[in-house]
């Protein structure tokens, strides 16, 4: 699985970019809690998690001051 494209999450709207932030803190914060108690198989969604969550925070800070550079 390859991590996501920012260029999918460029089409999203700003509501749901904040969905999504606060969708993707939950999850990390199950995978955290998962291998914590040796529950995680595939350890590898934690850096998917934090990539996609990056991603969503950049654009969203994009939006809010207006910049557009890639």
């Amino acid at each position: 699985m390859a991590l996501p494209k920012i260029e999918e999450l460029r089409e999203l709207g700003d509501e749901e970019i904040s969905d999504q932030i606060l969708a993707m803190k939950k999850e990390l914060f199950e995978l955290r809690m998962q291998q914590a108690t040796r529950q995680l198989e595939k350890p590898h969604l934690i850096r998917h998690a934090k990539h996609k969550l990056a991603q969503l925070m950049l654009l969203e800070g994009e939006r809010k001051t207006g910049s557009k550079e890639k």
